[in-house]
Protein backbone atom coordinates (compact mmCIF):
# COMPACT_ATOMS: atom_id res chain seq x y z
CA UNK A 1 0.00 0.00 0.00
CA UNK A 2 1.34 3.36 -0.68
CA UNK A 3 1.35 6.35 2.11
CA UNK A 4 -1.15 8.67 3.33
CA UNK A 5 -0.01 11.60 1.19
CA UNK A 6 -2.34 9.55 -1.38
CA UNK A 7 -5.46 10.55 -0.21
CA UNK A 8 -4.30 14.09 -2.33
CA UNK A 9 -3.45 12.44 -5.28
CA UNK A 10 -4.36 9.37 -6.38
CA UNK A 11 -1.55 7.51 -7.96
CA UNK A 12 -1.39 4.85 -10.87
CA UNK A 13 1.24 2.73 -9.80
CA UNK A 14 -0.93 0.42 -7.28
CA UNK A 15 -4.09 -1.36 -7.71
CA UNK A 16 -6.59 0.64 -6.31
CA UNK A 17 -7.66 -1.70 -3.67
CA UNK A 18 -4.10 -1.40 -2.00
CA UNK A 19 -4.61 2.10 -2.03
CA UNK A 20 -5.14 4.05 1.05
CA UNK A 21 -8.37 4.80 1.65
CA UNK A 22 -10.55 6.98 4.76
CA UNK A 23 -11.88 4.35 6.79
CA UNK A 24 -14.07 6.73 7.73
CA UNK A 25 -15.83 7.54 4.50
CA UNK A 26 -19.24 5.92 4.64
CA UNK A 27 -19.33 6.11 0.95
CA UNK A 28 -15.61 4.43 0.78
CA UNK A 29 -16.97 1.63 3.51
CA UNK A 30 -20.25 1.38 1.32
CA UNK A 31 -18.25 0.19 -1.81
CA UNK A 32 -16.29 -2.41 -0.38
CA UNK A 33 -20.27 -3.74 1.29
CA UNK A 34 -20.89 -3.62 -2.65
CA UNK A 35 -18.20 -5.15 -4.21
CA UNK A 36 -18.33 -7.82 -1.71
CA UNK A 37 -22.04 -8.92 -2.13
CA UNK A 38 -21.24 -8.86 -5.52
CA UNK A 39 -18.38 -11.16 -5.28
CA UNK A 40 -20.53 -13.58 -3.07
CA UNK A 41 -23.66 -13.55 -5.03
CA UNK A 42 -21.96 -14.34 -8.17
CA UNK A 43 -19.16 -17.00 -7.08
CA UNK A 44 -21.40 -18.66 -4.35
CA UNK A 45 -22.61 -21.75 -6.80
CA UNK A 46 -18.64 -22.48 -7.50
CA UNK A 47 -17.18 -21.85 -4.04
CA UNK A 48 -19.82 -24.77 -3.21
CA UNK A 49 -18.38 -27.11 -5.66
CA UNK A 50 -15.30 -26.11 -4.09
CA UNK A 51 -16.11 -27.05 -0.75
CA UNK A 52 -17.31 -30.31 -1.44
CA UNK A 53 -14.11 -31.47 -3.31
CA UNK A 54 -12.11 -29.91 -0.10
CA UNK A 55 -14.36 -32.11 2.30
CA UNK A 56 -14.62 -35.19 0.34
CA UNK A 57 -11.86 -35.03 -1.88
CA UNK A 58 -13.56 -36.00 -4.79
CA UNK A 59 -13.23 -34.63 -8.16
CA UNK A 60 -15.23 -31.66 -9.73
CA UNK A 61 -17.39 -33.69 -11.78
CA UNK A 62 -18.72 -35.83 -8.64
CA UNK A 63 -18.65 -32.57 -6.83
CA UNK A 64 -21.40 -31.14 -9.39
CA UNK A 65 -23.36 -34.29 -9.72
CA UNK A 66 -23.93 -33.61 -5.70
CA UNK A 67 -25.12 -30.46 -6.02
CA UNK A 68 -27.69 -31.63 -8.88
CA UNK A 69 -28.80 -34.01 -6.48
CA UNK A 70 -29.43 -31.30 -4.04
CA UNK A 71 -31.67 -29.83 -6.17
CA UNK A 72 -31.87 -26.24 -6.89
CA UNK A 73 -33.46 -25.62 -3.88
CA UNK A 74 -30.07 -26.22 -1.61
CA UNK A 75 -27.59 -24.87 -4.17
CA UNK A 76 -27.55 -21.33 -1.94
CA UNK A 77 -28.15 -22.60 1.69
CA UNK A 78 -25.22 -21.16 3.72
CA UNK A 79 -25.22 -17.97 1.57
CA UNK A 80 -26.44 -15.58 4.57
CA UNK A 81 -23.17 -16.02 6.49
CA UNK A 82 -20.89 -15.82 3.75
CA UNK A 83 -22.66 -12.33 2.86
CA UNK A 84 -22.72 -11.48 6.11
CA UNK A 85 -18.75 -12.09 6.92
CA UNK A 86 -17.82 -10.99 3.16
CA UNK A 87 -19.17 -7.71 3.15
CA UNK A 88 -18.29 -6.66 7.12
CA UNK A 89 -14.50 -8.55 7.06
CA UNK A 90 -13.45 -6.70 3.44
CA UNK A 91 -13.99 -3.06 4.68
CA UNK A 92 -12.74 -4.04 8.46
CA UNK A 93 -9.63 -5.75 6.46
CA UNK A 94 -8.59 -2.82 4.29
CA UNK A 95 -10.17 -0.32 7.05
CA UNK A 96 -8.07 -1.39 10.49
CA UNK A 97 -5.34 -2.14 7.70
CA UNK A 98 -4.68 1.61 6.87
CA UNK A 99 -5.45 2.60 10.94
CA UNK A 100 -3.03 0.58 12.31
CA UNK A 101 -0.16 1.27 9.83
CA UNK A 102 -0.66 4.88 10.54
CA UNK A 103 -0.72 4.15 13.98
CA UNK A 104 2.53 2.17 14.10
CA UNK A 105 4.64 4.31 11.88
CA UNK A 106 3.65 7.10 14.47
CA UNK A 107 5.17 5.27 18.00
CA UNK A 108 7.52 2.76 16.39
CA UNK A 109 10.57 3.57 14.46
CA UNK A 110 11.02 0.40 12.27
CA UNK A 111 11.39 -0.19 8.42
CA UNK A 112 8.00 0.44 6.43
CA UNK A 113 7.78 -3.52 5.53
CA UNK A 114 8.32 -4.30 8.93
CA UNK A 115 5.23 -2.09 9.93
CA UNK A 116 2.88 -2.95 7.41
CA UNK A 117 3.50 -6.51 7.69
CA UNK A 118 2.41 -6.19 11.26
CA UNK A 119 -0.12 -4.03 10.32
CA UNK A 120 -1.33 -6.72 7.43
CA UNK A 121 -1.26 -9.76 10.32
CA UNK A 122 -3.41 -7.78 13.17
CA UNK A 123 -6.00 -7.01 10.71
CA UNK A 124 -6.58 -10.47 9.69
CA UNK A 125 -6.41 -11.42 13.12
CA UNK A 126 -8.71 -9.46 13.83
CA UNK A 127 -11.13 -10.43 11.10
CA UNK A 128 -10.83 -13.99 12.35
CA UNK A 129 -13.58 -12.81 15.18
CA UNK A 130 -16.41 -14.03 12.09
CA UNK A 131 -15.04 -17.34 12.25
CA UNK A 132 -18.42 -18.26 13.73
CA UNK A 133 -19.87 -17.34 10.44
CA UNK A 134 -17.46 -19.46 8.20
CA UNK A 135 -18.49 -22.36 11.02
CA UNK A 136 -21.66 -22.22 10.31
CA UNK A 137 -21.24 -21.65 6.22
CA UNK A 138 -19.33 -24.74 6.32
CA UNK A 139 -22.31 -26.70 8.42
CA UNK A 140 -24.99 -25.63 5.57
CA UNK A 141 -22.90 -25.99 2.55
CA UNK A 142 -22.18 -30.19 3.84
CA UNK A 143 -25.28 -32.04 2.14
CA UNK A 144 -24.81 -34.26 5.19
CA UNK A 145 -26.58 -31.69 7.60
CA UNK A 146 -29.29 -30.63 5.22
CA UNK A 147 -31.67 -32.79 7.37
CA UNK A 148 -30.55 -30.58 10.78
CA UNK A 149 -31.40 -27.59 9.94
CA UNK A 150 -32.11 -25.35 6.57
CA UNK A 151 -31.25 -22.04 7.39
CA UNK A 152 -28.38 -20.19 9.39
CA UNK A 153 -30.38 -19.60 12.63
CA UNK A 154 -30.88 -23.38 12.96
CA UNK A 155 -27.17 -24.09 12.31
CA UNK A 156 -26.25 -21.57 15.19
CA UNK A 157 -28.66 -22.63 17.50
CA UNK A 158 -27.33 -26.47 16.63
CA UNK A 159 -23.93 -25.05 18.20
CA UNK A 160 -25.28 -23.12 21.28
CA UNK A 161 -25.80 -26.09 23.05
CA UNK A 162 -21.89 -27.34 22.71
CA UNK A 163 -20.84 -23.88 24.40
CA UNK A 164 -18.87 -20.92 22.66
CA UNK A 165 -15.64 -22.44 21.94
CA UNK A 166 -18.03 -24.48 19.02
CA UNK A 167 -18.13 -21.49 17.15
CA UNK A 168 -14.62 -21.20 17.16
CA UNK A 169 -13.55 -24.40 16.09
CA UNK A 170 -11.01 -24.17 12.76
CA UNK A 171 -9.80 -21.01 14.50
CA UNK A 172 -5.90 -21.75 13.91
CA UNK A 173 -5.94 -22.44 10.43
CA UNK A 174 -8.12 -19.17 9.69
CA UNK A 175 -5.73 -17.19 12.26
CA UNK A 176 -2.85 -18.52 9.94
CA UNK A 177 -4.82 -17.69 7.01
CA UNK A 178 -5.42 -14.49 7.59
CA UNK A 179 -2.34 -13.14 8.79
CA UNK A 180 0.03 -14.45 6.46
CA UNK A 181 -2.37 -14.04 2.90
CA UNK A 182 -3.12 -9.83 4.10
CA UNK A 183 0.97 -9.63 4.53
CA UNK A 184 1.15 -11.46 1.04
CA UNK A 185 -1.69 -8.96 -0.69
CA UNK A 186 -0.86 -5.60 0.76
CA UNK A 187 3.02 -5.95 0.27
CA UNK A 188 2.59 -7.85 -3.05
CA UNK A 189 0.21 -5.15 -4.60
CA UNK A 190 2.26 -2.19 -6.14
CA UNK A 191 5.19 -4.35 -7.57
CA UNK A 192 2.83 -6.92 -9.54
CA UNK A 193 0.82 -3.80 -10.77
CA UNK A 194 3.93 -1.85 -11.88
CA UNK A 195 5.20 -4.73 -14.35
CA UNK A 196 1.76 -4.41 -16.19
CA UNK A 197 1.66 -1.84 -19.05
CA UNK A 198 1.01 1.69 -18.75
CA UNK A 199 -2.63 2.06 -18.55
CA UNK A 200 -3.41 5.47 -20.34
CA UNK A 201 -7.88 4.83 -20.19
CA UNK A 202 -9.80 4.28 -17.93
CA UNK A 203 -10.94 1.19 -19.56
CA UNK A 204 -7.21 0.27 -19.67
CA UNK A 205 -7.04 1.31 -15.89
CA UNK A 206 -9.62 -1.38 -14.97
CA UNK A 207 -8.23 -4.16 -16.76
CA UNK A 208 -4.87 -3.79 -14.97
CA UNK A 209 -6.92 -3.40 -11.41
CA UNK A 210 -8.85 -6.76 -12.43
CA UNK A 211 -5.69 -8.54 -13.51
CA UNK A 212 -3.46 -7.62 -10.55
CA UNK A 213 -6.08 -8.19 -7.98
CA UNK A 214 -7.06 -11.50 -9.32
CA UNK A 215 -3.44 -12.96 -10.60
CA UNK A 216 -2.83 -11.88 -6.67
CA UNK A 217 -6.10 -13.76 -5.74
CA UNK A 218 -5.73 -16.59 -7.27
CA UNK A 219 -1.94 -16.86 -6.05
CA UNK A 220 -3.31 -17.08 -2.64
CA UNK A 221 -5.88 -19.34 -2.98
CA UNK A 222 -3.30 -21.86 -4.44
CA UNK A 223 -0.83 -21.03 -1.58
CA UNK A 224 -3.42 -20.94 1.56
CA UNK A 225 -5.53 -24.45 -0.36
CA UNK A 226 -4.55 -27.08 2.20
CA UNK A 227 -5.06 -24.76 5.13
CA UNK A 228 -8.39 -24.20 3.71
CA UNK A 229 -9.23 -28.14 3.38
CA UNK A 230 -7.87 -28.50 7.27
CA UNK A 231 -10.28 -25.83 8.18
CA UNK A 232 -13.34 -27.45 6.18
CA UNK A 233 -12.71 -30.70 7.47
CA UNK A 234 -12.31 -29.45 11.07
CA UNK A 235 -15.92 -26.85 10.93
CA UNK A 236 -17.60 -29.72 9.54
CA UNK A 237 -18.01 -31.68 12.15
CA UNK A 238 -20.22 -30.69 15.52
CA UNK A 239 -19.06 -31.34 18.83
CA UNK A 240 -16.68 -34.28 19.42
CA UNK A 241 -13.32 -34.34 20.05
CA UNK A 242 -11.17 -30.94 19.35
CA UNK A 243 -8.29 -31.96 16.98
CA UNK A 244 -4.77 -30.02 16.38
CA UNK A 245 -4.31 -28.60 13.11
CA UNK A 246 -1.48 -30.78 12.73
CA UNK A 247 -3.38 -34.22 13.10
CA UNK A 248 -6.15 -33.41 11.07
CA UNK A 249 -3.70 -32.20 8.45
CA UNK A 250 -1.70 -35.75 9.07
CA UNK A 251 -5.67 -37.69 8.86
CA UNK A 252 -6.39 -35.72 5.50
CA UNK A 253 -2.88 -37.32 4.41
CA UNK A 254 -3.54 -40.44 4.82
CA UNK A 255 -7.13 -40.90 4.14
CA UNK A 256 -5.97 -39.52 0.64
CA UNK A 257 -3.37 -41.87 0.07
CA UNK A 258 0.04 -39.48 0.79
CA UNK A 259 -0.76 -38.15 -2.52
CA UNK A 260 -0.19 -34.24 -3.12
CA UNK A 261 -2.57 -34.02 -6.12
CA UNK A 262 -5.75 -35.71 -3.83
CA UNK A 263 -4.59 -32.75 -1.48
CA UNK A 264 -5.00 -30.13 -4.02
CA UNK A 265 -8.55 -31.43 -5.45
CA UNK A 266 -10.29 -28.53 -6.26
CA UNK A 267 -7.35 -25.65 -6.37
CA UNK A 268 -7.56 -25.54 -10.21
CA UNK A 269 -11.52 -24.40 -9.26
CA UNK A 270 -10.33 -22.36 -6.50
CA UNK A 271 -7.64 -20.44 -8.90
CA UNK A 272 -10.53 -19.57 -11.35
CA UNK A 273 -12.49 -18.41 -8.82
CA UNK A 274 -10.25 -16.14 -6.89
CA UNK A 275 -9.50 -15.31 -9.96
CA UNK A 276 -12.99 -13.47 -10.71
CA UNK A 277 -13.61 -12.79 -7.54
CA UNK A 278 -10.86 -10.62 -6.63
CA UNK A 279 -11.79 -9.30 -10.28
CA UNK A 280 -15.28 -8.52 -8.93
CA UNK A 281 -14.35 -6.82 -6.48
CA UNK A 282 -11.92 -4.40 -7.83
CA UNK A 283 -13.92 -3.52 -10.90
CA UNK A 284 -17.20 -2.68 -8.96
CA UNK A 285 -15.59 -1.00 -6.70
CA UNK A 286 -14.04 1.33 -9.24
CA UNK A 287 -17.33 1.84 -10.68
CA UNK A 288 -18.86 3.20 -7.87
CA UNK A 289 -15.89 5.40 -7.55
CA UNK A 290 -17.09 7.09 -10.45
CA UNK A 291 -20.80 6.54 -9.86
CA UNK A 292 -21.01 7.77 -6.32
Amino acid sequence: MVDSEAHEKRPTAHPNIFKTRSVTSHVGEMKHYCAAFNNVAITYPVQKVLFRQQLYGIKTRDAVLQLRRDGFRNLYCGILPPLMQKTTTLALMFGLYEDLSCLLRKHISTPEFATRSVAAVLAGTTEAIFTPLERVQTLLQDHKHHDKFTNTCQAFKALKCHGIREYYQGLIPVLFRNGFSNVLLFGLGGPVKEHLPTAKTHSAHLVNDFICGGLLGAMLGILFFPVNVVKTLMQSQISGEFQSFPKVFQKIWLERDRKLTNLFRGAHLNYHRSLISWGIINTTYEFLLKII
